[in-house]
């Protein structure tokens, strides 16, 4: 298919590239015009100067961007993709934003009968460059099976959660249950090293029972050795957080432990830890 893939962070730079290895006739954008240019000559396709430029004639348009700021500026700015893109077309936003901008987007979008799926994504980095993300969509059904078999691309999982706005609050759901689990994970190795136990032998044995989780069969280790140069961002962390805290207040939902661990995550920031991965909650216990 004729894409387009606006955003080429270290999400969006390898998941435009699994789309180029599929065969899709690809035209990246990106604000910072170095990055593009070393995406095209790693991976062929085209880059434009601006997202509009991209957009044009593309059957899909994908982006992964920062913020509900930046999404706005990137699909619906005067030289954006809404601008461009041909009716009949798709916008796929991977970005971790609220659903509120997911719905203001459908909506324009309808208007000229392009469709329009809030897709975040989770697996990080790594399940970028491994092209084996988890994939949470909302939109209509029929937007998401045509989408589906290109986003396979780069996903282990692609999940139709419900109409607009679903993936991204599934996507908040995905960031609550991280949070508490990281927390605990860190509380229990910091009572281990002070109870004089080998967090090693304790991991070896409790990972096998009900205490198991991704984070620690990913993340003990480097916890136990204070190395979080690498993973998913504190500062990108505590953006969702917020996201997710904002929707709470406005739902009724109750997010006590949320809170606290976004206090927590905040405590870290001031340790220097704003580009650490989320695990170095631990950091603040030691």
């Amino acid at each position: 298919m004729r894409v387009a893939f606006a955003g080429l962070g270290v999400m969006g730079y390898p998941m435009a590239g699994y789309l180029a290895r599929a065969g899709h006739d690809l035209t990246v954008f990106n604000r910072t015009t170095a990055k593009a240019d070393a995406w095209c000559a790693e991976f062929g396709g085209a880059s434009a100067a601006t997202p509009g430029d991209a957009a044009r004639g593309a059957e899909i348009v994908f982006s992964c961007v920062g913020n509900d700021d930046d999404v706005r500026d990137v699909l619906l700015g005067s030289d954006g993709v809404l601008a461009a893109i041909p009716g009949g077309g798709i916008i796929v936003d991977h970005t971790t934003a609220s659903a509120t901008i997911a719905r203001e987007i459908a909506t324009l979008a309808a208007g000229k009968s392009v469709g329009f799926l809030d897709a975040p994504v989770s697996g990080g980095q790594a399940g970028a460059e491994s092209g084996q993300l988890t994939v949470m969509v909302g939109g209509e059904s029929e937007v998401f099976h045509r989408a589906a078999p290109v986003i396979q691309s780069y996903a282990k999982a692609i999940t139709h959660i419900g109409p607009v706005g679903s993936g991204q609050l599934a996507k908040m759901v995905n960031q609550i249950c991280i949070a508490g689990i990281v927390q605990g994970l860190a509380e229990g190795l910091h009572f281990a090293k002070k109870a004089g136990l080998d967090p090693a032998i304790v991991i070896e044995s409790i990972s096998k029972g009900a205490a198991q989780s991704w984070q620690m069969e990913n993340r003990w280790q480097t916890m136990v050795n204070d190395e979080f140069d690498f993973g998913f961002a504190v500062d990108w962390m505590r953006k969702d957080l917020a996201i997710a805290l904002q929707e709470a207040d406005a739902n009724g939902a109750t997010l006590e432990m949320t809170q606290l661990v976004d206090h927590f995550y905040a405590e870290v920031q001031t340790l220097g830890g704003q580009r650490w991965d989320t695990s170095s909650l631990i950091a603040r216990l030691k």
